[in-house]
């Protein structure tokens, strides 16, 4: 019986057609013809790896070969099929015995480079790849193959080169535009990014990933508006999206239209009501819109998701604060504190709170724990300095007010609290010299000067001090 099933078909194959083809490659293989009916498997295989036919097409392949042992297409067609059942070692195998019989295979040698890259082999998948290269110097395969393997080292710069190169082969080259979009926006560059993403959708216009991924570098440059076109337009492509309906909340929300932001974020949550993100971005926005109690609810939900949450606990914390439930802000303050591993932002809460409750020694003890970690902190300085300064701890506020002048030599106001510290420990040459400083770096603080001290107006000395600096 003569088998001839690729005449009178297109480029598409029904399953039943495929089905049928593979049955009849089976049956000349049990019936012991493969001998007349190479071709015809040959061609069979090359479906099953079009249609990732994996199973067949191996068990087709094996036949071959035990017939034809030295045809190299066929060790490369074997190779293909363990690659795509993860069976990299086996599939490596097979390429290498595929390149021993023809050693200028580029095919070859960009499938071994796959093997070797998921076998952790980066350095001899570069290497293939590179041979493959020097056959064919302008393959834009090639080229975008190398620079997926160096995309994947986040070797980004390398990437971009390969990339380019492979774009410049071949302008329409759409998966090679497309990483080089995400590599310039991995460093950061994301002028070049947007450029690269545009030239993607130029030529596809109707791919949603695309749509968002421009949408990404328009709030990553702040460009909120712009964000808000491309996000809208991945939605209008697939409308499941969750991650495009969640970015669009945001740039919603960054351009003050709250009630669209709710909208996106309530789109999402249903596409995806596990996302505890989504919750908590939801909850700053009723904040933002005065609902305290509806933020409450919303960072509650997504510490029910997330019990570890520090972002959700210092907000609620700060919700709590301000619709006076203080007890329950100071412990998601302290929950905060015990789950993340610098938990300035948390310090400085707790600290502010048990200042404001006239905790003071408390509150000093928490601005020490948040400079500890943030030294270079002005305004927690600042504070831990005014609340020694509260329970008369005079040389600690002297130390806290030194650290302020450190990290900001213009400051007048620490000049002068030194000064009135120095003041008060009767150290007053030291104290003159910093109420100078003071008096340099701003001048009103004289007349404050003169208000604190109304007694100094018949001290000579601090006359002759004031009218040396006017």
């Amino acid at each position: 019986m003569d088998y001839n099933f690729f005449d009178g078909f297109g480029s598409e194959y029904s399953d039943e057609e495929l089905k049928e083809k593979i049955e009849a490659c089976k049956n000349i293989i049990n019936e012991g013809r493969i001998l007349t009916s190479i071709d015809l498997i040959e061609d069979t295989i090359q479906l099953c790896i079009d249609y990732d036919l994996v199973e067949d097409g191996l068990y087709l392949t094996n036949a071959l070969l035990q017939i034809t042992p030295y045809n190299y297409e066929i060790w490369h067609f074997k190779g293909i099929f363990l690659n795509n059942m993860f069976r990299f070692a086996e599939a490596y195998n097979c390429f290498r015995k595929a390149l021993s019989l023809n050693p200028n295979d580029v095919d070859t040698h960009i499938n071994i480079a796959i093997a070797e890259d998921n076998l952790g082999m980066f350095e001899e998948a570069v290497e293939s790849l590179e041979k493959a290269l020097a056959i064919e110097p302008h393959n834009e395969e090639i080229l975008y193959n190398l620079g997926a393997l160096y995309e994947k080292k986040e070797k980004y710069n390398e990437a971009v080169e390969y990339f380019r190169m492979a774009v410049e082969k071949a302008p329409d080259y759409l998966e090679a535009w497309y990483e080089l979009g995400y590599c310039y926006e991995s460093m950061g560059e994301l002028k070049d990014a947007l450029a690269a993403y545009e030239m993607y959708l130029n030529g596809d216009p109707e791919n949603y990933a695309g749509w968002y991924n421009k949408g990404i570098v328009h709030l990553r440059l702040e460009e909120f508006e712009k964000a808000i076109n491309a996000f809208e337009l991945s939605i209008a492509l697939k409308d499941d999206f969750s991650s495009s309906w969640f970015n669009c909340g945001y740039a919603y929300y960054k351009t003050g239209k709250y009630k669209q932001a709710m909208t996106a974020y309530k789109k999402a949550l249903k596409i995806d009501p596990d996302d505890e993100t989504i919750y908590y971005n939801l909850g700053q926005t009723y904040e933002e819109m005065g609902s305290i109690a509806n933020a409450i609810k919303c960072y509650t939900e997504a510490i029910n998701l997330d019990p570890d949450y520090y972002e959700a606990y210092l907000a609620r914390g700060n919700c709590y604060d301000a619709s006076g439930k203080f007890q329950l802000a100071l412990r998601d303050f302290n929950k905060a504190i015990t789950i993340a591993s610098e938990p300035v932002d948390a310090w400085y809460a707790k600290a502010d709170l048990e200042y404001s409750l006239g905790k003071l020694n408390e509150s000093i003890e928490s601005y020490k724990n948040a400079v500890e970690i943030d030294p270079d902190n002005f305004n927690g300085w600042l504070k831990l300095a005014e609340a020694f300064f509260e329970v008369g701890n005079w040389l600690e506020s002297l130390k806290a007010y030194k650290e302020c002048i450190r990290i900001d030599k213009n400051y007048a106001r620490a000049y002068y609290s030194i000064a009135k510290i120095n003041f008060l420990l009767s150290h007053t040459q030291e104290g003159i010299e910093y109420l100078k400083k003071a008096f340099e770096l701003d001048p009103n603080i004289k007349t404050e000067f003169t208000n604190d001290y109304p007694e100094i107006k018949s001290s000579k000395l601090f006359n002759k001090l004031i009218d040396d600096n006017k």
